[in-house]
């Protein structure tokens, strides 16, 4: 007996939207997020505070006490036999052996991921040293994307910022991109607030960077990031820039932008010899696409022609009427560790254009 035309066209609806929704999973990216240490335990805490669709969210510390508030989907602690737990006392040899320790349980929880952030605090013990590790061994053995997000101390912390320098030299040597945000520089987004607030802001750019990456390659956006595209200003561009402008009113965009462009937060030698630009615009309910698109014009315009750009958007509802633009510049040359020059004032009321506080 014959199947009713009808049914058929219903039977071959469903295997086709069966088929496209198979394709959508297999093509959608796998992300891993590793918080090392400290610092990077509070922006996994703070990601996973804000939620995030599509990461997997890990935190590896030596120390269990600030390890077991952390808030991530695992905990590693690494090191057991090394440390008992009880961190590494500022020492970054010795964050580099506990990770070495625990290192195959730690690639057992990223295999299959395309892409593996690591965010850490550089300067101290077990992050400084952790990240190293990481970056090189899970580079080897995913062969995944990796991009290490990372702050930098105070030039006047003369140990910590030495042990910085050598650690994002070498993080520059294993891991794809490193993204940097300079405390030195965190008056142009952090202004006259108190010392511990102005690092929050620096753990909550991380997040934000980290978080609105992720949901853009992997979750329906207003625009959606290609992982292809992100790969290739990713891929091998060693040291990268972040700046972030919020901005309301008729030029917000315009606002925003230039504003992301100005405050990045790594003194970088000249913005056009970038290799690639990664712009993301947050805005409410009301951005309009003819504004995504001019956010993109207006950074293409700051940079060299050949300089590949690369730009997602998405709509939160929390923020209607403003837009916030997020521009980091890959392959870039820093002037970290080089003597800093005084911070510039910050402009009046512009801390509260970031709308990170």
């Amino acid at each position: 007996m014959a199947i009713p035309t009808n049914n058929r066209i219903t039977v071959d609806s469903v295997m086709e939207e069966e088929t496209l929704r198979a394709a959508m999973d297999m093509a959608k990216p796998q992300v891993s997020v590793i918080g090392a240490g400290g610092a990077g335990s509070n922006i996994i805490s703070w990601i996973k505070k804000k939620g995030v669709a599509g990461g997997k969210l890990i935190a590896v510390n030596t120390d269990a006490a600030h390890l077991g508030i952390s808030k991530a989907d695992r905990r590693i602690l690494i090191g057991p036999k090394l440390t008992q737990g009880r961190g590494c006392g500022g020492y970054p040899e010795k964050g580099m052996q506990a990770t070495r320790e625990s290192i195959s349980e730690i690639t057992r929880e990223v295999q299959g991921s395309n892409i593996i952030f690591l965010c850490a605090g550089l300067g101290g013990g077990t992050g400084t040293g952790a990240i190293q590790i990481l970056s090189e061994e899970l580079k080897r053995a995913t062969g995944a994307l990796v991009v290490a997000v990372v702050t930098l101390p105070f030039a006047v912390e003369r140990y910590r910022y030495s042990m910085a320098k050598e650690a994002l030299l070498n993080l520059q040597r294993t891991a794809d991109t490193v993204v940097a945000i300079d405390n030195n520089r965190l008056t142009r987004v952090a202004g006259n607030l108190p010392l511990q607030q102005a690092l929050g802001v620096a753990n909550e750019l991380v997040g934000e960077f980290i978080k609105g990456t992720i949901e853009t390659i992997t979750t329906a956006s207003l625009i959606n990031i290609d992982f292809a595209d992100l790969t290739a200003i990713m891929e091998g561009r060693g040291l990268a820039a972040i700046g972030v402008g919020m901005s309301d009113g008729m030029d917000r965009i315009e606002q925003a932008t230039r504003m992301a462009l100005d405050s990045q937060l790594l003194d970088i030698k000249d913005m056009s010899m970038a290799h690639g630009a990664l712009i993301h615009v947050v805005g409410g309910d009301d951005i309009t696409l003819e504004e995504v698109t001019r956010a993109g014009e207006l950074v293409t315009r700051s940079l060299a022609k050949e300089v590949r750009i690369v730009w997602g958007a998405r709509v939160d509802s929390d923020i209607k009427g403003k837009a916030r633009v997020m521009v980091v510049l890959t392959g870039v040359e820093s002037k970290f560790g080089e003597e800093p020059k005084p911070a510039h004032e910050p402009v009046p009321e512009q801390k509260k254009r970031f709308g990170l506080f």
